[in-house]
């Protein structure tokens, strides 16, 4: 009977464990995302600003991982993702929705870009100039500020 004890306890113990963890990796994947997204923010403002010559690979492969990376965002918040080291908002798991419909919208912007490519320093600025509200909007909702 108590080797019985023992085992469910045990059992309990890796369930508990394994949400956790899952918790946790859901975390590290939509944070991940992010920072590619941030690292390809960089270097479209890198071009538009004129630190960086203009490079159509850069700008195509910064385009190509906002728009993949933002498609798979939203399946990062599973219930109880919402504990541990993160900056997401309740909001998140209040209006999923609106929270979809911005990152879908991303999306979108992100494929029309890639579709007409900007040419030039001032076509990256203005493809910034149409990505950056998204974004500010969805991080104004939905993330806590930066301290």
């Amino acid at each position: 009977m108590q080797l019985r004890s023992y085992a469910i306890a045990a059992a309990a113990a890796c369930l508990c464990l394994s949400t956790a963890v899952a918790q946790e990796d859901a975390i590290a994947a939509r944070q991940k995302l992010m920072k590619e997204n941030g690292q390809s923010a960089g270097a479209l403002g890198a071009i538009a600003k004129g630190e960086k010559p203009y490079d159509a690979t850069v700008v195509k492969t910064a385009l190509t991982t906002i728009s993949t990376n933002i498609k798979a965002f939203p399946e990062q918040f599973p219930a109880g993702s919402d504990k541990g080291k993160t900056k997401a908002l309740p909001a998140i798991w209040e209006k999923p929705d609106d929270f979809r419909a911005l990152a879908t919208k991303l999306g979108s912007e992100a494929d029309a870009l890639l579709a007409s490519m900007p040419a030039d320093k001032a076509g990256v600025a203005a493809a910034l100039g149409r990505l950056g509200p998204i974004c500010s909007d969805c991080h104004k909702t939905y993330r806590a500020p930066m301290n």
